[in-house]
């Protein structure tokens, strides 16, 4: 990308860009325009190849442009792109879904992460009547109004966790507890019993960095939601589809009220999911008094990708990935190991985070004190070797079934290098 290329898309773009991290401001740097993406590889728009690991901000878990699902998203936009009607294709895609996760017997497609979320808490408080959502600090549940509070992801990044224009009568309905503290959430509970609509968490941080949940805390929110009639939601737009077949309720064996599933669910094309509990679901509209509506939603080119991408994602390819995360992490520990760096890498999964701080890493209060000066001078020494990671400390780095264990160790030799470089400056 040139300085002619960047100063006309900021006359145009707000920032120059279509969501806040691309724009590098928490790192430095110019971002490369991306032209086209291959297998585990973006091509930028002069030419330069990198190895990928933000893979779209997750959904690329077969790699990208993967021909069999590019050929089934060519087949359904010869049909028409949009009908704004039911269709089958819709209804296999739910079906799919449904088997597969045990917590959904009923869905509704959406469009984006932060519809499914947005609309998962619509129907926990139109169901209980009550007006409470808890979530946890550092959690980014996307920028509907009454979520946009401690969230982390971007908004962090840019050190505005509270965003602008956002009415304080708006989310004086929303508490925020740290993440992985169940008594804390306990006593909320004791105080607040009768006015708590629902507890939205992500079952594995993404938006802080990797974070896992401690042994029992999500076990912990589902049995509170349950003893109180509130109704516990997973988000897993980030980890649905991604840990295991059924998402971290699967990796870990629970069972939520209602889940918001994305990235992976859609294929790599706009789409994501909420569903659980039938009694609950039913409440929707046209069913119940719950109103949710889009018009592109269920569209048919998102859910032909959708369909064939969780077709080819059996058994077999999860412990595929869980063995590449395993290789890559082992590589950078051993790395920060051998420089005797103050860092430390989390995973679950194919979900990665090297943090500039020893660890580990249990809430935002552990994330946000990570250095971030120390991760700008990493990422921007990967980038310049050809490994594109997440331009912000407190997003995961996601590993596909493209990366091979040839490009994984060609990554790990170059963080090494770019490790170096850190501990450079940090002597």
């Amino acid at each position: 990308m040139t300085a002619s290329d960047l100063s006309r898309a900021q006359n145009v773009l707000v920032g120059g860009v279509n969501s806040p991290v691309r724009a590098f401001t928490a790192v430095g740097g110019q971002p490369p325009f991306i032209d086209r993406a291959h297998g585990a590889h973006l091509f930028d728009s002069e030419g330069k190849i990198y190895i990928d690991y933000i893979n779209s901000w997750g959904p690329a878990i077969l790699g990208h442009a993967h021909p069999e699902v590019v050929a089934v998203v060519k087949a359904a936009a010869d049909k028409g792109l949009s009908f704004g009607a039911p269709t089958i294709a819709e209804i296999e895609l739910a079906e799919l879904l449904v088997n597969r996760i045990d917590s959904l017997e009923m869905i509704r497609c959406v469009s984006s992460g932060t519809e499914a979320t947005m609309s998962a808490l619509r129907v926990a408080r139109g169901a209980t009547g009550r007006p409470l959502i808890v979530k946890f600090d550092g959690g980014y549940h996307g920028h509907s109004d009454c979520l946009l509070v401690q969230a982390g992801s971007g908004a962090a990044t840019f050190g505005h966790p509270d965003s602008a224009g956002i009415p304080a009568d708006i989310v004086k309905n929303t508490v925020n507890l740290a993440y992985n503290d169940l008594p804390k959430l306990e006593a909320l509970f004791f105080f607040f019993s009768t006015t708590i609509a629902g507890v939205i968490v992500e079952p594995v941080s993404g938006n802080m960095g990797v974070v896992p949940p401690e042994p029992g805390f999500l076990e912990g929110i589902i049995a509170l939601c349950e003893k109180y009639g509130a109704v516990s939601i997973f988000d897993e737009v980030m980890t649905g589809c991604r840990l295991s077949p059924s998402g971290a309720q699967g990796y870990y064996g629970l069972k939520p009220a209602l889940s918001c599933f994305g990235k992976v669910v859609g294929g790599g094309l706009p789409l994501a999911v909420y569903g659980g509990k039938k009694e609950l679901m039913q409440q929707v509209s046209p069913l119940g008094p719950i109103y949710q509506a889009g018009t592109l939603s269920g569209n048919p080119l998102s859910v032909a990708a959708a369909r064939k991408t969780l077709e080819l994602m059996d058994d077999a390819a999860y412990l595929e990935l869980e063995k590449k995360g395993a290789t890559l992490q082992d590589g950078i520990q051993s790395i920060i190991n051998d420089l005797k760096l103050d860092a430390c890498v989390q995973r679950v999964g194919s979900m990665v985070t090297l943090f500039f701080s020893k660890g580990p890493i249990k809430n935002w209060i552990d994330s946000s004190a990570s250095d971030k000066g120390r991760f700008a001078v990493f990422h921007q020494a990967l980038l310049e070797r050809g490994v594109y990671w997440p331009p912000s400390q407190f997003e995961a780095a996601f590993i596909s079934l493209a990366h091979t264990d040839a490009i994984l160790q060609e990554t790990i030799a170059k963080i090494r290098l770019a490790l170096m470089a850190v501990s450079e400056e940090q002597s």
